[in-house]
């Protein structure tokens, strides 16, 4: 398979933990830093990856528990080490506490590569009710027959 096949794969095939994380990273919603999903450098993909900060952001499972894992996770992290890429590694359990995973990300790319001015993001707000448009106000509600 070829890498941009396999990267899709895996996009599709997201864990809840990294669909939560891209939740927070994509479209520059995290400080205007740009996140990249299942980018491959090397012979490695990386689950988030912030070429501007050259950082790393694993979602790790239970498999990343055993030693034949953490063996191939070491051998990994020194190869992005040597390409002075940073890797920050979250137990899926952690990515519960989002505003840990929050402070921790902000500290860590603020020291990779600090906007200046940036102030920590907060949780974005939604709106609870439908916000009606100058268009809906303007086209007459049918009648009731």
């Amino acid at each position: 398979m070829d890498p941009t096949s396999l990267a899709r794969v895996l996009r599709r095939k997201s864990t809840w933990a990294e669909k939560k994380l891209w939740a927070i990273l994509r479209d520059r919603r995290f400080s205007a830093y740009k996140f990249r999903r299942q980018h491959k450098v090397g012979e490695h993909y990386l689950d988030f990856c912030c070429a501007e900060a050259r950082y790393n952001l694993e979602a790790d499972g239970g498999q990343h528990g055993f030693p034949e894992q953490q063996t191939q996770d070491v051998v990994r992290d020194e190869y992005l080490k040597s390409r002075n890429i940073q890797t920050r590694r979250f137990w899926n359990s952690q990515l519960k506490d989002e505003r840990f995973v929050r402070d921790i990300l902000w500290a860590d790319l603020q020291a990779r590569a600090p906007y200046p001015g940036n102030v920590q993001p907060e949780k974005r707000a939604r709106l609870a009710i439908r916000v009606k448009r100058a268009s809906d106000a303007a086209r007459p509600h049918p009648s009731p027959r």
